[in-house]
């Protein structure tokens, strides 16, 4: 079915085109993301570059209709392939030439017999940062609109002997300091250069315009002809930061991001004098509508799809979903305002109309902010009655192939990833299950059916709670999903424990999402299809959360980091009795007041509650709270829930973000992350020589003693860690899990580990998030980002 997109009439209101030279006042920083394009349109099919990340060497995938709607019918790549080289970066196709950018290499592809033949390779060791194909003639962008030293702008060009590299095109002195070669594009057989202006952040001065040069080829090479071409707003800023060339001349971008009036930039045509070869303004477009206090992250695209000039990047939208403006031809060559055009689906954020490319019949728009940054690209078809959307497609994100049956760990490797004592017994991935396009693992849980045995991993995604049936480890079965509440966010935080064979589910940065309550023995009665699962309660007092602590042993649920509305406690301890698991109730907060090293320590990033049973005789049988606070940790009596005391509070050198920790059976030594300071270590020139564990001697807990620091065997970040017996099993982003004997509790040793991003040791906060080491059987469950959810097994467990 042909779903129409929404046409929305030109509004009376001005500013929506311009027939004159447009003055623009600006005084701000040169913005707009690096739009290199990634996507075309030819013979009725959309083309979409995708470099294919680290486990695949990319390729340009190739959609087009078929019976059951737009699917995937074929894909284009390097004849030399190999995993990593980010074939995709990049492309331009014009005709039957296609020009695609990799990490070290430029690609040009002929269209031979109706299929696409690679006719060229072009080694680099510095990277183009974009290109374009027109004809015999190829530019390949020397620099970035974000700021990189300007490198050369390549001109390669078809001869008769095929391709070949037609030289550089040098800076002028006038250009000197611009980021030159940050926008290329060839129109009339020249080479146009766009060179905008860079300002540092802060600096109270006259941002400088940027100017467009173009250059003509010579004996010597290629040579500046005519004037530059400078903006005619007065006091425009980022000028020539894109460059498109179209039947009717050229069109250069600038951005100007603190005009009053368009913030959101503005797309100016200029048109070549044919007997004095000027270069003249004759309109400019922008949205008759602008979003004032935040100027717009995109830069600008500029499409002829039939007759009609697109024109997007510059339409933001009230809550940044995008748009696209459409202008069409009247008499005397002016071009009024037809509407605006927008997807099937707006989605906040979504970036709708960042590239745009058509071949008259078939137009395609790139929403470079759907489905969580993953991108997606919105097809439309021109018909008697308008253009009409058809189709969304979109490029699945590399990932490793889902994994049954055990993969030993030997010679330190276990099929793709680098290990050490620890075997995988299987693997499922992201979008097997339930996750949507573009959504990501987060935290872990686990649940055993006390009645049958039965494993269950809980799995937090960035819109829902996945259930798998990890019984058989060897064969997991994706059961269904609980999706986050309407009218909450999609977002990169979720937690889960469990209390009574029932789930606790919040969300952090979700918005309304409060808590949800879902009965895990529902799960029994599930078939062999996956479900949709409707949660049974949802508790509303609180908003957002960043973590949900259950004490078991007393049936308490503890929210922190609560925000975004309802009760937050400060972002401290929200108490909620859960002895009904399905009837949550309000019982109090508590906020440690103070601060360490000069900051608040109020609110909780995550904790831990406990019955205590440890060496301080003072406190036994209290229920304790050792919170991660940001700056120091927590420690709370919260046995009354009316009136909890706060008992003491502990540090140590080099805090960054204490983020979480776990405690010894014995309740005597605490375990700590602190999630920020590899990187702050790192950025201060004094890294740490591994990721670095905190360890806490709990004996008197009015005065914890800080006792020592381990360092890993690589310097990962680390995220969250729980202790089993004499093992800590921690999930240290890039680096995986992470195994370390404490038997002796002050100097742990690393025993194994499983490296679930083995081609990224980085500090950084991709990799594994959780893990949960608590079932029966010994399997352990651990998610990992984008990646997935793995089950492994240590092998040699200490008794």
């Amino acid at each position: 079915m042909h779903r129409f997109a929404r046409l929305a009439p030109a509004p009376a209101v001005a500013f929506a085109v311009f027939l004159h030279p447009v003055a623009v006042s600006a005084q701000a920083d040169l913005i707009g993301v690096d739009n290199p394009p990634t996507i075309a349109v030819s013979d009725g099919h959309v083309y979409i570059a995708s470099p294919g990340g680290p486990v695949t060497p990319g390729a340009v995938h190739v959609f087009g209709p078929a019976p059951d709607g737009w699917t995937e019918v074929g894909t284009v790549g390097p004849a030399a392939a190999r995993d990593g080289m980010g074939f995709g970066l990049w492309m331009s196709l014009s005709g039957d030439r296609m020009l695609v950018g990799a990490r070290q290499s430029v690609h040009v592809f002929e269209r031979l017999g109706g299929d696409w033949t690679e006719v060229a390779v072009f080694p680099s060791e510095t990277p183009a940062y974009g290109g374009t194909i027109a004809g015999d003639l190829a530019v390949l962008r020397g620099n970035s609109v974000y700021g990189f030293e300007a490198g050369p702008t390549r001109v390669l060009r078809r001869g008769p002997s095929g391709w070949e590299d037609a030289g550089a095109v040098e800076v002028p002195a006038e250009a000197e300091g611009s980021l030159f070669g940050a926008a290329v594009a060839v129109v009339d057989g020249m080479v146009a250069v766009g060179a905008p202006r860079p300002r540092a952040s802060g600096e109270v001065v006259e941002p400088e315009p940027g100017a467009v040069y173009l250059f003509a080829p010579s004996a010597e090479g290629w040579a500046q002809t005519g004037d530059p071409i400078h903006p005619v707003a007065e006091g425009a800023s980022s000028f020539a930061q894109g460059l498109a060339s179209g039947p009717d001349g050229i069109a250069v971008l600038f951005v100007s991001s603190s005009s009053p009036a368009f913030p959101n930039g503005v797309v100016t045509e200029h048109l070549r004098d044919a007997a004095s070869g000027e270069w003249h303004a004759v309109r400019a477009f922008a949205s008759p509508i602008q979003r004032l206090g935040r100027p717009s992250r995109a830069a600008g695209a500029v499409a002829w799809a039939g007759d009609e000039l697109w024109v997007g990047g510059v339409t933001p939208g009230a809550r940044f979903e995008g748009g696209v403006l459409r202008f069409g031809s009247v008499d005397g060559g002016g071009r009024e305002l037809l509407g605006t055009i927008g997807p099937e689906v707006a989605e906040p954020r979504g970036g709708f109309g960042t590239e745009i490319a058509s071949d008259g019949a078939v137009t395609a728009v790139k929403a470079s902010g759907r489905y969580r940054g993953l991108g997606a690209v919105h097809v439309f078809e021109a018909s008697d009655d308008g253009w009409s959307e058809v189709a969304e497609v979109f490029v699945e994100p590399a990932n490793y192939a889902a994994i049954s049956g055990a993969v030993t760990c030997e010679d330190g490797r276990a099929g793709a990833f680098d290990c050490s004592a620890v075997d995988i017994l299987s693997f499922v991935p992201v979008r097997e299950m339930g996750g949507d396009p573009g959504m990501v693992t987060n935290d872990v849980w686990g649940w055993t059916d006390p009645e049958t045995g039965r494993e269950y991993a809980l799995v937090g995604l960035s819109n829902a709670t996945s259930f798998v049936d990890i019984t058989d480890a060897e064969a997991p079965r994706y059961v269904g999903r609980m999706m986050m509440p309407e009218g909450a966010n999609a977002s990169s935080w979720r937690d889960i424990k469990v209390y009574r064979d029932h789930a606790f589910v919040v969300s952090d940065g979700a918005g309304q999402h409060g808590m949800q309550v879902f009965d895990l023995t529902r799960l029994r009665d599930a078939g062999p299809n996956p479900v949709d699962f409707d949660p049974d309660a949802h508790y509303t007092e609180i908003a957002s959360s960043h973590n949900i602590i259950i004490n078991e042993a007393t049936g308490f649920a503890y929210s922190v980091g609560g925000n975004s509305g309802g009760e937050t406690c400060g972002g401290g301890l929200y108490m909620i009795d859960i002895r009904e698991p399905k009837n949550p109730k309000f019982a109090g907060c508590f906020a440690h007041e103070g601060d360490a090293g000069g900051r608040r320590v109020a609110s909780s990033h995550d904790a831990m509650c406990i019955v205590y049973n440890g060496p301080d005789e003072d406190y036994a049988d209290r229920e304790i709270c050792f919170g991660s606070n940001g700056s120091a940790i927590s420690i709370s009596d919260v046995t009354d829930k009316s009136n909890p005391v706060a008992i003491s509070l502990a540090t140590y050198p080099n805090v960054a973000y204490v983020h979480q920790g776990w405690i010894t059976d014995d309740h005597r030594y605490f375990y700590l992350g602190d999630e920020g300071d590899e990187g702050s270590q790192r950025r201060a020139g004094t890294p740490f020589p591994g990721t670095r564990t905190l360890i806490f001697d709990m004996t008197d807990l009015d005065d914890p003693v800080f006792v020592g620091e381990h360092f890993g065997e690589t310097g990962s970040t680390d995220h969250n860690m729980y202790v089993v017996g004499d093992l800590l099993y921690q999930s240290n982003y890039t680096s995986g899990l992470r195994i370390l004997d404490i038997s002796d509790r002050e100097n742990p040793k690393e025993v194994g580990y499983i490296d679930t991003m083995p081609y990224d040791d980085s500090v950084s906060m991709d990799g594994s998030w959780s893990n949960y080491p608590y079932f029966p059987s010994g399997t352990v469950i651990v998610t990992s980002g984008s990646e997935g959810l793995f089950m492994v097994r240590y092998r040699k467990p200490i008794t």
